[in-house]
């Protein structure tokens, strides 16, 4: 196929030369072809390409095109512009190229002989192809080379107006429009729909974790408080007439409209639990709502009874039906109590409101009863006078929370409502002041115990008459424990919660801290875990010890707030260095074997510290668990007790004058490795130090032998002189047999050589080439003969 390709190139070529003679008249137009001219001729090449899938129709195909070339020509000689009159002769010889590269690659000659064809149409079509690709392949190294527009050369000569789609014509009046001038700027402002877009609801809601859901809860919340509040007032007190009528309107459809919104728009998107997933599905969603009774009431409550004004006149009793919207406002109250720090406060607040909107609905109720019997006919109706609403308010606050000083009821209607409205505040207020002595006692619950507790321990401390100074310690301590983290003991409050959670609260406080101790490095990440659920938290007081020097450690420490110093000297009063947050002290004995590392400085606390304990106890049954990390932590373990070790080595203790002078410096390796070797000189040294231990050895033995010889001379003064010569020269015989006996064959073999030895050993330092080194020089001489 390639090679049909190659030859059919190499034909074209001729007829490009031609075409070059033929316009050779106007040469700075062919130099001056731009790529945009290129891409259209390539764009006509792929439709003629495409209008000839048969061989049969390229006659008529040619002479359409002739007659678009003719038709092009008469317009270009209407406009004679120097840029477009090459625009003829240009597709003029692209046509012609094509026409015979079509022909070329539809018959079968142009074909090498013995090439197979299996469809010549479809040989053609690849054919086309290819040239395609390579004259875009030109097109963009042109682009790469001369640069888009960037030449001194005219510009490209526009290509001819096609039918542009309805849709981008719209779109490019749009942008156009867009713009707007202010200060001399242009400033282009985005289309409405594009913020639509934004805008568009996300296909479920979660309810618990959208703060947008909680701000759209509050625009139903004031909606509701609005019909609550006002629906009564407007329905017993006259303060709609019909020259405000059109604002009480506005607001009532305001409010409708964000009810419908919500039952439309919001409230079928919120996601529910089903079997313990989570639901998200759109069509479920609507499922489930729709078969929910929040649904039957907020369709209760946007039921349009308000069309009743065409026939009873503009009176609110028909939106009574908007307060049933009751499971927002409740729904809101929950999911603010879920994120507010002090949610206490708000359960004040809302327990008082409903207290005041009791207060409101039996004001309106009063004006109600005075308008009915008369306002103004006895003395306990409203007599009219003052603000109507202020009058009625008061007579309800003093009614209910049964103050007294009323006028009596006159009437039998005056006397029954006096008493059910007598009921009916004990009942309210007494369940409201039971809700909010609830609320008060759950806010201060911690404060109480806490109070408890430090009342108790002040009283066992005053009983065993503890000094003054403890016992301002540790009230001290108390209080700082409670302002700090509100509670004595946090592990309390943890407990009540899954170990998933305490978990998850462990490692957002303390994981970062604990993972960057050198010892636990490359451990099990679960082995970290049980780690960081048993970690205990303490607080130290100023000048409190942490540790002291010389005791067993038996604890880790890391410091979650605060500071504490680590003091040392010959006083123990010198700050070696201060740790701060996050810093990790004593890792090292909880490993260590044998009962445990001693403190080596004394640690204090620096204000008050806030510090997390591990004990040795408890890492033990967690690596019971974890075998692999056991080893690994054993083996970390060693290195930093000998690098410890290796450290106090280097720096022992002065003491004394020890100070004044310089500490003696180490034996060189090469002189310590010449003493441990088995060379001439190391037989040398060795033969000394066996040598010496003989002569010890003989000195004993003589010693031994005069205490023996004169006790026996103080046993044989009465036997006489003959048998005490006789011993001691037995005795002599004896001794010398038994000490050759005993004698060590190394020390026998050392005896020999000491007068027969012809070698002497001589060590020298010299001065080295080098500046500031030495050499070591060692030899063994043989003895010059006498």
């Amino acid at each position: 196929m390639f090679k049909s390709l190659r030859i059919k190139f190499n034909k074209v070529q001729p007829t490009e030369e031609n075409h070059e003679k033929g316009h050779s008249s106007n040469p700075s137009h062919q130099a001056q072809q731009s790529p945009g001219q290129e891409e259209n001729k390539s764009e006509e090449t792929s439709l003629k390409t495409k209008r000839t899938p048969i061989t049969s129709e390229e006659p008529h195909t040619k002479t359409q095109d002739k007659d678009s070339e003719k038709d092009s020509s008469r317009d270009l000689t209407t406009k004679p512009d120097p840029q477009s009159s090459m625009e003829p002769t240009r597709t003029k010889s692209e046509q012609k190229e094509m026409g015979t590269e079509n022909e070329e690659a539809i018959s079968p000659k142009s074909k090498p002989l013995g090439a197979p064809v299996i469809n010549e149409y479809a040989d053609a079509q690849l054919h086309n192809l290819v040239q395609r690709m390579r004259q875009r392949t030109a097109l963009y190294k042109k682009k790469l080379i001369d640069g888009e527009l960037s030449s001194p050369e005219a510009s490209p000569q526009k290509a001819k107006p096609t039918a542009v789609a309805p849709t981008q014509e719209s779109d490019s009046k749009l942008k156009k429009e867009d713009y707007q001038g202010m200060l001399c700027w242009k400033f282009q402002k985005a289309p409405l729909r594009e913020y639509l877009k934004k805008i568009r609801l996300p296909g479920s809601i979660d309810s618990h974790t959208d703060r947008l859901y909680l701000l759209w809860l509050l625009l139903i919340t004031i909606a509701y408080n609005w019909n609550c509040w006002f629906i009564p007032l407007r329905l017993f007190f006259p303060y709609q007439t019909p020259d405000n009528t059109l604002y009480w309107l506005i607001m009532d459809i305001i409010c409708d409209i964000i009810y419908v919104s919500d039952m439309l728009f919001i409230q079928p998107r919120i996601q529910f639990v089903k079997g313990g997933e989570i639901i998200v599905e759109p069509n479920e969603l609507k499922k489930h709502y729709r078969s929910s009774i929040k649904y039957q009431l907020d369709v209760a409550s946007v039921i349009p009874f308000d069309v009743l004004y065409f026939f009873f006149g503009f009176n609110p009793v028909f939106r009574t039906n908007r307060v049933l919207k009751y499971t927002s406002f409740f729904e809101f109250n929950h999911h603010l109590e879920s994120i507010m720090e002090k949610a206490y406060i708000y359960r004040v607040i809302r327990t008082t409101g409903y207290l005041l909107f009791i207060l409101h609905i039996n004001a309106c109720i009063y004006y109600w009863a005075s308008s009915y019997e008369g306002i103004g006919t006895t003395r306990w109706v409203y007599n009219g006078e003052g603000n109507k609403y202020l009058r009625c308010y008061y007579w309800a606050v003093r009614t209910l929370i049964t103050i007294g000083g009323l006028p009596e009821p006159q009437t039998t209607f005056e006397i029954i409502f006096q008493l059910l409205n007598f009921f009916s505040g004990v009942f309210v207020f007494s369940s409201l002041i039971g809700q909010m002595r609830d609320v008060i006692g759950a806010a201060t619950a911690n404060q109480n115990n806490f109070r408890a507790s430090m009342d108790n321990t002040t009283a066992y401390m005053n009983t065993y008459s503890i000094p003054q100074i403890v016992q301002t310690r540790v009230r001290t301590w108390f209080e700082y424990t409670w302002d700090s983290q509100r509670m004595l003991d946090e592990s309390d409050l943890l407990e009540t919660l899954p170990g998933t959670m305490q978990l998850s609260l462990a490692i957002d406080m303390n994981f970062s801290i604990i993972s960057k101790v050198e010892l636990f490095k490359n451990c099990d990440n679960q082995m970290i875990y049980d780690m960081l659920l048993r970690l205990k938290s303490t607080i130290y007081l100023p000048g409190d010890f942490v540790c002291k020097k010389g005791e067993i450690g038996k604890e880790m420490y890391i410091i979650k707030h605060g500071e504490v110093q680590v003091l040392g000297g010959p006083d123990g009063t010198k700050v070696l260095v201060t740790l701060k947050a996050g810093a990790v002290f004593g890792e090292i004995s909880l490993l260590a074997s044998g009962g445990g590392n001693r403190r080596t400085a004394n640690v204090v606390a620096h204000g008050f510290a806030n510090l997390l304990t591990l004990d040795k106890k408890t890492l033990q049954e967690i690596l019971v668990h974890y075998p692999d990390s056991e080893k690994l932590l054993m083996k970390k373990a060693r290195v930093l007790l000998k690098q410890k070790g290796a450290n106090k080595e280097a720096t022992p203790p002065r003491k004394g004058l020890a100070f004044l002078f310089q500490p003696k410096e180490k034996t060189p390796k090469m002189f310590r490795a010449l003493l441990g070797g088995t060379g001439d000189i190391g037989r040398l040294l060795k033969l000394k130090r066996e040598q010496a231990a003989q002569v010890t050895r003989q000195n004993q033995l003589r010693e031994d032998k005069g205490k023996e010889n004169a006790d026996k001379g103080k046993e044989n003064e009465d036997k006489g002189s003959e048998p005490a010569e006789k011993t001691p020269d037995k005795s002599k015989c004896k001794e010398s047999s038994i000490a050759a006996e005993e004698m060590p064959p190394s020390v026998e073999r050392a005896v020999l050589p000491r007068g027969t030895s012809n070698q002497s050993l001589i060590i020298s330092m010299a001065p080295s080439a080098e500046a500031g080194e030495e050499v070591l020089t060692i030899e063994v001489k043989e003895k010059a003969e006498q």
